[in-house]
């Protein structure tokens, strides 16, 4: 069983930024893409960013393009989410998965929310 553990999150100002981390303890993520997921209340999931196995191939959500930025520290077994300009409706939990474990690390990194683990997810609020 892989365990994925998200922190970062809280109660910040629209314009502000946080930064986002999943790690793992049990298991190197080495050989895994790495997805960020967000859901707000009374809203279906979505696909945030991902970042695949290797490191070498990033996809994100159209309208977040720009403000958000993946990143992995495969020595720190982590992957990150900066989240800049944030906007009262980036106000979500949001929830990082892993996809894999794959045969070498390669290139792929879905958006599609067909990940075989998943963290417990935390809050972010951006309010005034």
């Amino acid at each position: 069983q892989l365990q994925l553990v998200e922190s970062g999150g809280g109660l910040v100002q629209p314009g502000g930024s946080l930064r986002l981390s999943c790690a793992a303890s049990e298991r190197s993520l080495d050989f895994y893409a790495i997805g960020w997921f967000r859901q707000a209340p009374g809203k279906e999931r979505e696909g945030v960013s991902c970042v695949s196995s290797s490191g070498d191939s990033t996809n994100y959500a159209d309208s977040l393009k720009g403000r958000f930025t993946i990143s992995r520290d495969d020595p720190m077994n982590t992957v990150y989410l900066q989240m800049n300009s944030l906007k009262p409706e980036d106000t979500a939990v949001y929830y990082c998965a892993a996809w894999g474990p794959t045969y070498i690390r390669g290139s792929y990194c879905p958006m599609n929310g067909q990940y075989d683990y998943w963290g417990q997810g935390t809050q972010v609020t951006v309010s005034s």
